[in-house]
């Protein structure tokens, strides 16, 4: 999988005082929400992956939450990995990642 390299979108620099991540530009004279040329990226729908690859973890296959052991039999281990639900004990974790093991399946 060859994933493109997206911009990191900031908040508009006159902002950096206020914690967080991307907001959109507002205000009249904004030159961000202007997109002007250096005055950083704004999110566009061009930006979107191609639909082959959406919705992919970065190691190329797609998640399936798992929250019991059943969960594991429907998982197809070539196109599809696994994440334990976080609300999964540790017992039955330890249940789950063995028998992911004996199937081949990754858990993420």
């Amino acid at each position: 999988m060859n994933r493109r390299k997206l911009p990191k979108f900031k908040r508009h620099p006159k902002l950096k005082r206020i914690e967080g991540g991307w907001r959109k530009p507002r205000g009249r004279f904004n030159k961000m929400r202007l997109g002007l040329k250096g005055k950083g990226k704004v999110p566009k729908i061009g930006y979107g992956a191609p639909k082959d690859e959406r919705y992919l973890h970065p190691s190329g296959k797609f998640e399936v939450l798992i929250s019991n052991v059943k969960d594991l039999e429907k998982i197809d281990p070539k196109i599809e990995c696994g994440r334990i639900s976080s609300s999964v004990g540790k017992k039955k974790r330890e249940e789950i990642l063995k028998r992911a093991q004996e199937l081949g399946i990754k858990i993420l």
